[in-house]
């Protein structure tokens, strides 16, 4: 193996490295905040875990193309319903949510 191969695997691995690593930190990332959002809205976060459903090449506020990876997860209200939340993140930043909003406080009553 020359040393211009060598050199070319070892860039290769360490590109497949930091690709693994980030898609990672990105599934934790979505993974608490899917868990976060179940929690603020009293609702039941299913299976524990958020399912990656997307990847694709965008381009962030800086100009520079980055990975923007879509994530699924499944909550219920009683433990018998399903139903699918779905969140966006891009460089590790939350850009779009569907899923359980937090309960709001009912206004006092003024009778």
């Amino acid at each position: 193996m020359s040393p211009l191969s060598a050199l070319l695997w070892l860039i290769a691995a360490a590109a497949a490295f930091a690709y693994w690593n980030a898609a990672r930190a990105a599934a934790e990332r979505a993974g608490a905040l899917g868990r976060n959002a179940c929690q603020a809205a009293g609702v039941i976060w299913l299976d524990q875990s958020v399912h990656a459903n997307g990847l694709r090449l965008r381009r962030g506020e800086d100009g520079w193309l980055g990975f923007e990876r879509s994530f699924r997860f499944e909550y219920s209200h009683d433990g018998v319903d399903r139903h699918v939340g779905r969140l966006v993140l891009r460089k590790g930043q939350l850009v779009s949510f569907v899923g359980p909003v937090a309960r709001s406080v009912a206004p006092p009553d003024l009778h």
